[in-house]
């Protein structure tokens, strides 16, 4: 057990990290917005994290977990939070902003009236409705038909697949999985239903190991966003049902790449955001 003074210098570290990071939020705002994964994100705030408690390992870990659950709490939770990001972004004299937009249907008015102030572009999810000046990236759809034909390659005899993915009203989710169901169309690879987690890494954890105790049918996933496939990794690592469920995966995480390296993950389908530039 922690005693006092273990606690208080948890609680001072703590409210040091939290401090940074909300007075850094305009920064990693701009992060996200230029197509920064939450992996990157949470790497950046564990490193500091890691460094302010280098006196107690132990103390370390738990501030760097609770810090990363600040952080998810102050960029990914609303659409709203977003807005106001940009919003501040505007204020601070910036020239022009690209983000990704969480919720496109609910953020017309937002992006209009960032747009008629700097120029606006969106990459990755898309705002078409908006008055941004154009989309720069991939087509999610597209992507979506690589990973339905990765299963339909994966799986001849067929399949029933779950879908993971973080918001699932966004654009690209709703790109990404229509993509794979015109894919997989017609054949015995059927996605039977999306689990979201509104980027909630335990949740999306958690969402992974409810299917694998409600669902023994499942024999594939699919993990639409870049956080997702580490995180059927994991679930499926600690139930020993690696290689036993077929795995499909989005991104570029390096624990994705590695389950695609060793087998344990039938394949990845990532964007080349280098030719975007």
């Amino acid at each position: 057990a922690l005693g006092l003074g273990d606690r208080f210098g948890f609680g001072c570290l703590f409210g040091l990290l939290a401090y940074t990071v909300t007075q850094r939020q305009a920064e990693l705002g701009v992060r996200l917005a230029l197509g920064a994964r939450p992996a990157d994100l949470f790497r950046l705030v564990v490193s500091e994290g890691l460094a302010l408690s280098a006196a107690g390992l132990g103390l370390g870990l738990a501030l760097a977990w609770a810090a990363s659950r600040l952080l998810e709490a102050l960029l990914f939770g609303t659409a709203a939070l977003q807005n106001a990001l940009m919003d501040d972004l505007v204020a601070a004299g910036t020239d022009a902003i690209m983000i990704s937009s969480v919720d496109p249907k609910t953020s017309t008015d937002a992006f209009n009236r960032v747009a008629g102030q700097v120029p606006l572009f969106t990459t990755d999810s898309d705002a078409p409705q908006s008055d941004r000046i154009a989309y720069i990236g991939s087509s999610n759809t597209d992507a979506g038909v690589q990973a339905g034909e990765i299963a339909l390659q994966a799986l001849p005899d067929g399949g029933k697949c779950m879908g993971f993915v973080g918001f699932l009203g966004a654009d690209n989710a709703v790109e990404r999985i229509a993509g794979f169901r015109q894919a997989v169309e017609g054949s015995k690879v059927e996605l039977v239903d999306v689990r979201g987690d509104d980027v909630d890494f335990a949740k999306a954890r958690s969402n992974v190991d409810d299917v694998l105790a409600a669902k023994p049918d499942i024999n594939c996933m699919v993990g639409f966003y870049s956080y997702n496939p580490p995180k059927i990794y994991e679930a499926l690592k600690a139930a020993n049902k690696l290689g036993k469920i077929t795995v499909i995966a989005f991104d570029e995480d390096p624990i994705t790449l590695g389950a695609v390296k060793e087998g344990s993950f039938a394949g990845t389908v990532v964007q080349q955001p280098f030719e975007w530039g």
